[in-house]
């Protein structure tokens, strides 16, 4: 099987580190062309170097990390801080990065990097706000056709949001980048929090992160350990939600997920609900699916994916 090419656009964010380590650790499955980074869960200045920090921790300073878009499209940026600490990856003692920044912009990347590949073999898999994604889209309407597939985290249906009642948070900090992309007719694959929630790091699966006893399982411990400290106050749930490697865990092994095509939207306009993915899950409208919103996964298979691909790194 040929690898699939994907280019990660991510905002890290303990978990975000955690799906590019999941990427990384599975090269026959996936090729990670570069990373592009995006304002989100904090400042691009940050995100940019966690995503060098996290190649780095996995043996990969040849991966090349753009920085991209750092404010969203119509509104100021909303972080994340009191989630992911103030650096983002808050949690293990990790060296800042030697790998140098890209110096060409993230957008640029992207465009160049799908117009280089033939139609059908990228895929883009966004972690964070989708402000990089939607701005290529905007200065690159061609680029739509040749992509193989969007991969996503966001949004929330039954889960409802975690930043706002209605918004789950990726999607909130940008919903016109959001919209944007739903409305792209590229084939989307959506892990929202219905989803998310469900892969839930208890100590079990802790312990087995750290019992690897390599850097990058101590250090998986001890992020996820940090991250888990505010979803289980706030949730009262037996530990933290791993959303973003259900992004890398489905193109590795989609039969672990399940879902339905159905019609998304976006709400940009109302102050109430601002950042809502108002997903047909009933189809109850007439309006076309676009975009396929995944509901359940095998959390066993997901989490023995996880580790067994963490201890290659």
């Amino acid at each position: 099987m040929t690898p699939r090419k994907i280019i990660i656009d991510t905002d890290p964010g303990q978990d975000d580190a955690v799906a590019i380590l999941l990427a990384l650790g599975s090269p026959d499955e996936i090729e990670v062309l570069g990373i592009t980074a995006v304002a989100g869960n904090v400042p691009l200045a940050l995100t940019e170097k966690n995503a060098r920090i996290v190649c780095e921790l996995a043996g990969r300073p040849d991966i090349p990390v753009y920085a991209g878009c750092d404010r969203p499209l119509g509104r100021p940026l909303v972080t994340a801080e009191h989630v992911h600490g103030k650096t983002g990856l808050d949690g293990p003692a990790l060296p800042d990065p030697t790998m140098p920044l890209q110096e060409q912009h993230a957008v640029d990347y992207i465009i160049d990097t799908v117009r280089a590949h033939d139609t059908g073999t990228v895929t883009l898999c966004p972690l964070g706000p989708l402000t990089n994604i939607a701005t290529a889209l905007q200065r690159a309407p061609d680029i739509a056709e040749k992509i193989q597939q969007i991969v996503l985290m966001g949004g929330a249906y039954f889960e409802v949001g975690n930043i706002t009642p209605a918004a789950e948070f990726n999607i909130y900090v940008d919903p016109q980048a959001a919209d944007i992309v739903f409305r792209s007719g590229i084939d989307i694959v959506v892990m929202p929090l219905d989803v998310t929630h469900k892969a839930l790091v208890t100590a079990e699966r802790n312990d087995a992160f750290r019992a690897l006893g390599t850097p990058v399982g101590i250090a998986v411990a001890q992020m996820t350990e940090f991250f888990e400290r505010f979803d289980k106050e706030k949730y009262g749930s037996a530990g933290a939600p791993l959303h973003d490697p259900c992004v890398t865990a489905y193109l590795i092994r989609p039969d672990l997920f399940s879902g339905r095509h159905v019609n998304v939207q976006i709400e940009t306009t109302s102050e109430l609900t601002l950042g809502m993915t108002v997903a047909d899950w009933w189809r109850v409208t007439d309006r076309a699916p676009n975009a396929t919103f995944i509901g359940d996964l095998d959390a066993d298979g997901f989490f023995a994916l996880l580790t067994e691909r963490i201890a290659r790194l």
